[in-house]
C-alpha cells in the first residue's frame, strides 16, 4: 500500500498501529498526530507508584523509532474535525487549523475520566488520572496533604490508593457496588483484595457513594459527604469511577456509535474503511471461548496491542480477524493481580490458596468449562490458565480444586462450551 495512513492517537494502540503497518509492508507515507505535547509513552504506570517517572522514561518506543521507520509522529495538535469523502480517503483538520489529506484512517483516540455530576466537582483538589499532566498533578497535591478520598474501587482507584497509603496519606476508598473491583472478579477475589488493603492501613467503604464534594473558603475540597451523611474529611480526591470512549469525531463523521465506534473483527468501522481501535473501539468479543454473540470495549494494554496488529493486517490487504484471550493487570501495593480471560457470568468458582501468604487463585467455571482466572501474587497459574484458554485446554473442575497438586499437572486436552 503506498497512499497516506493517518493515525488520529498517540498512544499505545496508535503507535503499534503504525510500527505493526510499517512491518506487514506499508510503503506510503505514515503520520500518527497526538494531542499531548509528549512522545507516546506508557499510562500504566502512572497509578502505580509515587514519585512518578517522566514521561521520557515510560516512552513506548526509543527516540529514533519513528524516523528510522519514516513514520510522522506530530504532537500537541488535536483533531477537531474529519471529512470523509470516500473509499477510507479524506481530510482531517486540527484546531490549529492544520490539516492532514489521507488515503486511509486510523481512530485511536482513547478514552476519557468520567466524572460525577454532584454538586462540588469542580472543586480544587478533585481530580481524575488519565494522562501525564494529571499525574503530576496529583503527585503534587500528595505531598502536601494528610487526607485523600478515592471515589471507586477499580484499578486505577486502588492503584492510586496504594500508592498514596505507601507514602503516608491517611486514604479512604469509597465504592459504591457492594465490593471492590465488582464488574471485574469474583467475590473471593474481592475479598482478599480488599483485606490486604485494609491491613495496608486504608480504610474501605463500600455500598455508598458520595452525595457531594465540600469545598472551603478559597475553592479548594476540604471533605466528601457520603449518601448516608458521614463526612470524611479530604484535600484531595481521586475520582476513578471508569472512562468513557472519545468517539465525538467519528460521531461527527457520520460512523456508527454505541459506547465506542463500532467496528467488526477486522477493526472495520460501518464505513468499511476506517479503522478503529483501542479503548476507543466497541468491537466483537475476540475471545477464542464459543459463546453467544457479544459486543465489548476492552481497556487495556494487551488489547490495544493486539487489536492493533490485527488491524494492520487489513490495511496491508491480508485481513486477520482479531482473536484473543483478553488479559489485564493491576499492581496495588503488595498485591499483583492478573486476569486471563473474560468471566462472562460464571456460574462456579473454584479457589485454590499459594503455598505463601497472600496467594490467590479463583478460575472461574460455566457449565463446567474454565472461562476465566483471577491471580494475585501467582503468577505461575496465571500462565497456566492462559496457556489453557488460548491452546483449547482445560482444567477439570474437580481436579484444579485439589490445590496439593500444581495447577500445570492439571492441563488437559479439552474444548470449552459457550457461555
Amino acid at each position: 500500500m503506498t497512499g497516506h495512513l493517518l493515525v488520529v492517537g498517540a498512544g499505545q494502540a496508535g503507535v503499534q498501529l503504525a510500527s505493526s503497518a510499517r512491518e506487514l509492508g506499508w510503503q506510503g507515507p505514515i503520520t500518527v498526530v497526538g494531542a499531548e505535547p509528549h512522545a507516546p509513552y506508557a499510562r500504566p504506570p502512572l497509578s502505580k507508584a509515587f514519585p512518578r517517572r517522566t514521561a521520557d522514561s515510560l516512552s513506548l518506543r526509543s527516540d529514533g523509532f519513528y524516523s528510522e521507520n519514516t513514520i510522522g509522529l506530530v504532537l500537541d495538535e488535536h483533531v477537531e474535525h474529519l471529512d470523509l469523502t470516500g473509499r477510507g480517503a479524506g481530510t482531517a483538520t486540527a484546531a490549529s487549523g492544520r490539516r492532514w489529506s489521507f488515503d486511509r484512517l486510523v481512530l485511536a483516540t482513547g478514552a476519557v475520566p468520567g466524572r460525577l455530576p454532584i454538586e462540588g466537582a469542580h472543586l480544587d483538589g478533585v481530580l481524575v488520572l488519565r494522562d501525564i499532566h494529571d499525574a503530576e498533578v496529583l503527585t503534587r497535591y500528595l505531598s502536601t496533604v494528610e487526607n485523600l478520598v478515592v471515589v471507586g474501587g477499580g484499578f486505577i482507584g486502588l492503584e492510586v490508593a496504594a500508592s498514596a497509603a505507601a507514602v503516608g496519606v491517611r486514604t479512604t476508598v469509597v465504592e459504591a457496588a457492594p465490593a471492590l473491583m465488582n464488574r471485574v472478579v469474583s467475590t473471593d477475589t474481592a475479598k482478599v483484595v480488599e483485606a490486604a488493603h485494609r491491613a495496608a492501613g486504608i480504610r474501605v467503604l463500600t455500598g455508598v457513594r458520595p452525595r457531594r464534594f465540600i469545598g472551603g473558603n478559597h475553592g479548594a475540597v476540604t471533605a466528601v459527604e457520603l449518601d448516608d451523611g458521614v463526612r470524611l474529611p479530604a484535600q484531595l480526591v481521586l475520582v476513578g469511577v471508569g472512562a468513557r470512549p472519545r468517539d465525538e469525531l467519528a460521531r461527527a463523521a457520520g460512523l456508527h456509535c454505541d459506547d465506542g465506534i463500532v467496528v467488526d473483527a477486522f477493526s472495520l468501522a460501518s464505513d468499511g474503511h476506517t479503522i478503529a481501535i483501542g479503548d476507543c473501539a466497541n468491537l466483537p468479543d475476540p475471545s477464542p471461548i464459543p459463546r453467544p454473540a457479544r459486543r465489548l470495549r476492552l481497556e487495556s494494554v494487551d488489547n490495544a496491542v493486539e487489536q492493533a496488529r490485527a488491524a494492520a493486517t487489513t490495511l496491508v490487504g491480508s485481513p486477520q480477524p482479531y482473536r484473543g484471550v483478553p488479559w489485564f493487570w493491576s499492581d496495588q501495593g503488595s498485591l499483583k493481580l492478573q486476569i486471563a480471560g473474560l468471566a462472562c457470568a460464571s456460574d462456579d468458582v473454584v479457589v485454590r490458596t499459594g503455598s505463601r501468604p497472600g496467594q490467590h487463585t479463583a478460575l472461574r467455571y460455566r457449565d463446567g468449562h474454565l472461562v476465566a482466572a483471577e491471580c494475585v501474587n501467582s503468577p505461575a497459574d496465571f500462565l497456566v490458565v492462559r496457556k489453557a484458554l488460548t491452546r483449547s485446554m482445560t482444567l477439570p473442575r474437580d481436579a484444579a480444586a485439589d490445590t496439593t497438586v500444581p495447577l500445570k499437572k492439571h492441563l488437559v486436552v479439552g474444548t470449552t462450551d459457550s457461555c
